[in-house]
């Protein structure tokens, strides 16, 4: 198919996967009410156009966390990656290196850490969870920092898992889960050759290495059950600090509070995030919250921003509402899962093709000159 758009590596993606991966990256929390309206209150979003302003030079770099980033994007953590394309992390990762911006690894990849850092010329991010195993924390720290990770992001919204009912319905979880996988995988013999045999081992490469032992995808759903700790308080993140002490960003703030309390323990971003719909299901979209959190902490703290970012204009349109970073997910898995690391690649370059044109016909030269008043009335 042709792909002119971001939008159009859904479908791509769509016809590609078996549907249990398809649906796990798709879906969302119960009713997906939130994960609708992340892309809604974004549509509603209106720019102000403004002309005659000689726009010729225009720059898209930013200075976050002591780096220079080319676009004021970051990959944002996804689980399972190399799931939706052949050692899926090392490809995302090598396209966000070519493009000058950060790739961050998530806890539950398929390929660890010692595989990723390697593969690529910048330092990456990487994204932890608080476990109940806190030998396994300790240990992914130190394998971090020995990586040169620059910066931890340090996601809180997942004290349990949501209720994710697509995901029984498709086969990631739920009854006869491995059957139906492998089914499924029968009937897309183009990921079955180059995703399933040709891209193992698929396990969960960070704690496999912690346990010495493999941790396949049927422990997958099992395992973060087991291991999530809803007892997470600020104590646990002050125990984190005595293991790290680059860059630490909070992921899952919503509220104002819970943003001036990462203020005050000292965090140097936090990432406005409803964890792309996928957790508590009814919340506020991040777009709604982002301005009212901007309005409480802005300047004492970097502020990103994630869930329901489908192209450049999005990007802009976070910008305005606050944000100094926008975090993509969803959307470089599905031109991930349809293209590979050259699929990235090709998204980002749509996204920064958008993002200049927001900007020239928006009347700002530099990322920092988009701000509340490239917004039209808005509240």
């Amino acid at each position: 198919m042709v792909i002119s758009s971001p939008s159009d590596f859904r479908q791509a993606a769509k016809s590609k996967l078996p549907q249990f991966l398809f649906d796990y990256i798709d879906g969302g929390a119960n009713q997906e009410q939130t994960m609708q309206r992340n892309t809604e209150a974004l549509q509603q979003v209106r720019l102000r156009q403004n002309v005659l302003r000689d726009m010729s030079n225009l720059d898209l770099s930013i200075d976050l966390f002591g780096e220079n980033l080319d676009l004021p994007i970051a990959l944002a953590p996804v689980g399972i990656t190399g799931m939706y394309s052949r050692r899926g992390e090392v490809q995302a990762a090598q396209a966000a290196a070519q493009n000058g911006i950060p790739f961050t690894l998530s806890t539950v990849s398929i390929c660890p850490i010692e595989e990723v850092a390697p593969a690529i010329r910048r330092p990456m991010w990487f994204q932890l969870y608080v476990l109940k195993d806190r030998g396994f924390m300790k240990n992914v720290l130190e394998r971090a920092k020995a990586a040169a990770v620059t910066t931890l992001v340090f996601t809180v919204d997942m004290p349990v898992p949501g209720a994710r009912y697509r995901d029984k319905h498709s086969g990631m979880s739920g009854k006869h889960a491995p059957v139906r996988r492998v089914l499924q995988a029968m009937t897309h013999p183009d990921w079955a050759i180059n995703v399933g045999l040709r891209g193992k081992p698929h396990d969960l490469g960070n704690i496999s290495v912690y346990r010495g032992k493999t941790t396949s995808l049927d422990d997958y759903i099992g395992w973060l059950g087991a291991n999530f700790d809803p007892s997470i308080s600020w104590k646990d993140l002050e125990w984190i600090r005595e293991y790290w002490d680059g860059p630490m960003v909070i992921k899952g703030i919503l509220d104002n509070q819970d943003a001036k309390d990462a203020v005050l323990f000292g965090a140097d971003g936090i990432v406005v995030s409803n964890h792309g719909g996928r957790q508590l299901d009814g919340v506020l979209s991040t777009a709604e919250a982002l301005p009212r959190i901007a309005d409480s902490v802005s300047g004492e703290i970097k502020l990103l921003v994630d869930s329901g970012i489908r192209s450049g204009l999005d990007v802009v349109k976070m910008l305005a509402l606050g944000a100094d970073c926008s975090l993509i997910g969803r959307s470089y898995v599905y031109a991930l899962a349809a293209k590979g690391e050259e699929g990235v690649k090709e998204l980002l370059g749509l996204y920064e093709q958008e993002i200049r044109v927001a900007m020239t016909l928006t009347g700002a030269k530099s990322i920092s000159e988009i701000a509340q008043h490239s917004l039209y009335n808005h509240k």
